[in-house]
């Protein structure tokens, strides 16, 4: 399948994240700058006070000891009046920007009833990211709960703390972070942008080679160099092309070549891998090849893992993403607005994960295991080509989630002898699973 290129109902994420990037690199989520006696100091003019005189009150900008400088200002939001704490950003060159768009790190937005101003929850960003967010919400007997979520996954989802709402508003964010202990997962908050390096430079060196590159189905490099058809393994006449499996495999040799020398045999990735299919699947093999995405991807994992670790991480269990840290996401109304939850399945065996948790799944990967790609095997349950309906692994991409030099979080996506957005290839899949091969990245690449 040849991925089609990114529509301009994306190009809203695509410069949210393009503005971001423009901003100086974040502070490591410890060492944001208090900003406590300003929330003490205004609690009862914007905290505390009836909506409508809130409503009516101008912004006003506020600089805190240390030099950085916070916009307080309100908004109605459908049936809630959200009171803002925005922090400036900071351009690369440590200069106040005149932005304060809410979600800059260490910014609060606290969430008010329109009716009575009663307090419905406060969020605050520990990171730059607006997609990232902990978010504290009122509970009976003098507590509060705690939210922490990633891309619209709960990684922490109503904790308990033992401190009210109430005094959550005016006391600093590490003494809240203290009384919730272990269950603050700070890591997710402070990537090392240093870390992804060789990623950056993988990523850079395929863009290099995509213009010579084609697509052509069915198509392949084998180990002598040749373009091949992958079914046949026959030569290909004309100019030689790459379908998305193919591409994979070149990506994956171009990784192995400076240090095996050699490109890896095509029939080889062919073959089965690991317990799949079942007696029921076993007569449309021949007839639909349901697993090929499966096999060719841990096929390939399988080699690269053991070339450049050791054999023993060439098993299934040690490249294959069997989990993920978070088992619900935020559900969203038509308007995008946040109504509700869900359970979020996990992995499944033979198909992985359910691509409305990508987002937040890669992320996480990206800060556990740091300068890792991954091989992307997307599958659903389906007639085509013929029936019965049974599960197909029918297209494959690279995915390479990263950290850039200004710790923004991004994933680079290359597919069929082209780059797409990430956005878009998500779009492609609704209701879709993908499982995800992971392939460490270091060194040179020469395809």
């Amino acid at each position: 399948m040849r991925a089609s290129s990114p529509g301009r109902g994306f190009f809203r994420a695509f410069l949210l994240l393009l503005a971001i990037s423009l901003w100086a690199a974040d502070s490591p989520s410890s060492k944001i700058e208090d900003d406590s006696a300003l929330r003490r100091s205004l609690k009862e003019s914007w905290l505390t006070e009836a909506p409508g005189k809130v409503l009516a009150a101008r912004p006003s900008v506020h600089t805190l000891p240390g030099g950085g400088r916070v916009q307080v200002r309100a908004e109605e939001r459908g049936s809630e009046l959200a009171v803002i704490f925005a922090r400036e950003l900071v351009t690369t060159g440590g200069r106040g920007s005149g932005s304060f768009p809410g979600w800059a790190q260490g910014s609060w937005v606290f969430s008010r009833d329109r009716r009575d101003g009663s307090l419905i929850s406060i969020r605050t960003f520990p990171g730059r990211d607006p997609y990232t967010y902990v978010q504290f919400r009122p509970l009976a007997g003098g507590k509060s709960q705690m939210d922490t979520v990633i891309y619209d996954a709960y990684l922490v989802q109503s904790h308990a703390l033992p401190v009210t709402i109430e005094r959550i508003m005016e006391i600093p964010l590490e003494e809240v972070f203290r009384a919730a202990g272990a269950a603050f997962p700070r890591r997710y908050f402070d990537p090392h942008p240093g870390l992804y390096r060789d990623l950056l430079a993988l990523a850079a060196r395929i863009r290099e080679e995509l213009p010579s590159l084609s697509f052509r189905d069915d198509g392949a490099i084998d180990e002598q160099g040749r373009y091949v058809f992958i079914n046949t393994l026959s030569p290909q006449d004309g100019r030689g092309g790459l379908n998305c499996s193919g591409f994979a495999k070149w990506v994956v040799d171009g990784i192995l070549r400076p240090l095996t020398g050699t490109r890896l045999p095509v029939e080889a990735l062919k073959q089965p891998f690991g317990k799949r299919g079942s007696s029921f699947t076993e007569p449309y093999e021949r007839l639909r090849d349901p697993f090929f995405g499966l096999d060719w991807t841990r096929n390939l994992a399988s080699r690269a893992n053991s070339a450049l670790l050791s054999p023993v991480f060439g098993q299934i269990e040690e490249f294959e993403v069997r989990s993920a840290p978070f088992g619900s996401l935020i559900v969203r109304d038509r308007r995008g607005a946040p109504a509700g939850s869900r359970p979020y399945p996990g992995f499944l065996l033979n198909a992985g994960f359910g691509v409305e948790g990508l987002d937040a799944l890669l992320y996480t990967l990206a800060i556990d295991e740091p300068g890792r790609i991954y091989l992307a095997s997307v599958n659903n349950e389906i007639n085509s080509p013929n029936p019965p309906r049974m599960r197909q692994h029918f297209h494959i991409a690279v995915l390479v989630p990263y950290f850039n030099e200004y710790g923004v979080f991004r994933v680079a996506v290359f597919e069929s002898a082209e780059e797409t957005s990430f956005a878009r290839f998500k779009s492609r899949y609704p209701g879709h699973c993908v499982n995800l091969a992971g392939i460490p990245v270091e060194g040179a690449f020469s395809p």
